[in-house]
């Protein structure tokens, strides 16, 4: 990939500096030796300048090294993860000004002090690699990232869907469905929508999904096993993606290659307009608030509020977190999908977001994760009694963490997932207990809801008695270990 000319001035200011520190010189001897003025040099090593050639032979001959060299793009070996990261294209996908950074900023941090950031970049590139972390997994957690900076509720989405509704003259009591959605993408913006023959195409069996542009018209292959809400869902976010009018995009997220991070954000947004524009904020936060209001636990009225929104668990609790921090000042809470086939004792995270800070549960690779959760026994139970196609599975618990002994609600909902009935999915909400959330939360100590002490996994957990372990704690022993040799090398150190 060709490098920007900020990323060439930068390079070839972090080679000038390490090599005139490598000979032992100082600014003031490198301009004595090459006749530059010390000034220039500075504006040259912060990555501000590029010589002309006339100089760059003239401090290659202070160097006492040969021109092809020095304007090489090739660093040392003490620079080349900068170099590597540079190469990348994540420096230049990236908007780094979405985290509050200033590319120049960090550009100036890399000359200011590159071999440490370099070790410091190195680190990053090893521990990606040992995860086997591709640039789109990459993407993929600044997204997680970006959204949890802001509590995953965006004014400027939330108004371009209110500004859609007024336009297209949908009343605050209207809830849009399958039909008008799919009208409304033929008739308004030329789209062709076509269901995906499995038994023509059966590699595409599980793809929810996928867009063909055809010159000017769009095409839309939806799979046709998907429920009339999963079906809205994807056509509220092709909307999305003409009202807004984003022009970069992904053609399906069932296999994500996402070749820039804006594709991935754009997708972000249009499904984010979609949720909006199918369950109102507004309308959504005053259920809740009943909800919230009961004296006792009642599942089958979430059921409900799903059901008048016709909205699967996924999209519904979504939305909810988009909903809690900005009606209900309820910033402590997580989300998270865990997937399973129901002939194996293996679970896996599938998508996950915390607001506020990292909460447990989390992803945690090639770990056996609790299997006190209520996701996992959830999931459990419909493996052993599966149930009816479309129908839902609600259980809440009380989570006590072992270590921490923070409290959280957590509601989940298990189903077989569409389009592939060999895996069940469950979607759940956490909610750190605090003396807010107990006010509001009026059925928050129903009897009825069991309190349950938990743990992440079983190799970090101390509970030797527990019947579900799956593993040794090996984790947590070789931590044991390692504060029992700390300890005795303290002591041995004070005799």
């Amino acid at each position: 990939m060709a490098l920007n000319q900020d990323h060439i001035r930068l390079l070839f200011g972090l080679k000038l500096k390490q090599l005139r520190i490598d000979k032992s010189l100082s600014l003031n001897d490198l301009s004595i030796k090459s006749g530059l003025s010390i000034s220039y040099i500075n504006e040259i090593e912060k990555g501000r300048k590029y010589p002309k050639s006339d100089k760059i032979m003239a401090l290659s001959e202070a160097f006492g090294v040969d021109y092809d060299s020095l304007v090489s793009l090739k660093l040392s070996k003490k620079l080349e993860p900068i170099s590597e990261l540079l190469n990348s294209n994540i420096l230049t996908e990236l908007p780094l000004n979405m985290f509050g950074i200033d590319p120049a900023d960090l550009l100036q941090m890399l000359s200011d002090a590159p071999t440490k950031l370099s070790a410091f970049i190195g680190t990053l590139i090893e521990i990606s690699r040992n995860y086997n972390m591709s640039v789109e997994q990459f993407y993929f957690s600044a997204l997680r990232t970006y959204q949890e900076m802001y509590d995953n509720y965006f004014e400027d989405l939330e108004q371009e869907a209110e500004w859609f509704l007024e336009e297209f003259d949908i009343a605050d009591t209207v809830l849009l469905d399958e039909k008008y959605l799919s009208d409304l993408l033929k008739k308004h913006y030329g789209y062709q929508i076509e269901n995906i023959d499995p038994d023509k195409y059966p590699e595409l069996a599980d793809v929810r999904s996928m867009t063909i542009p055809k010159g000017e018209q769009m095409r839309l292959y939806i799979n046709k096993q998907l429920s009339d809400n999963q079906r809205a869902f994807i056509f509220g976010r092709e909307v999305g993606y003409q009202y807004m009018k984003l022009k970069k995009r992904l053609d399906t997220t069932s296999l994500v290659k996402a070749e820039t991070f804006e594709e991935l954000l754009n997708n972000y947004k249009a499904a984010y307009f979609s949720s909006a524009i199918l369950i109102k904020h507004k309308l959504m936060a005053e259920k809740m608030a009943s909800f919230f209001a009961q004296p006792s636990f009642d599942g089958q009225k979430l059921l409900e509020i799903m059901a008048y929104f016709n909205t699967t668990p996924e999209t519904f609790c979504y939305r909810l977190s988009n909903v809690l921090p900005k009606y209900f000042d309820v910033r402590q809470l997580f989300f998270f999908r865990i997937s399973n086939q129901p002939n194996q004792a293996v679970y896996e995270v599938t998508k996950e977001m915390h607001i506020a800070r990292k909460h447990r549960p989390h992803t945690v690779k090639d770990e056996h994760y609790c299997r006190r959760w209520i996701a996992i026994k959830a999931l459990q139970e419909i493996a052993t009694n599966p149930l009816p196609n479309a129908e839902t599975l609600v259980r809440v618990q009380r989570s006590r963490y072992m270590d921490s002994k923070e409290e959280y609600l957590v509601i989940s909902f298990a189903k077989s997932n569409q389009p592939n009935p060999n895996q069940n999915v469950c979607v759940s909400m956490g909610i750190l207990i605090d003396d807010h959330v107990r006010q509001l939360i009026k059925f928050m100590d129903d009897p009825l809801i069991l309190g349950v002490e938990v743990n992440e996994t079983c190799e970090r957990c101390a509970a030797f008695d527990c019947k579900e372990r799956q593993a040794a704690p090996k984790v947590l022993q070789q931590r044991t270990r390692n504060d029992a040799m700390r300890k005795a090398m303290e002591k041995l150190t004070k005799n």
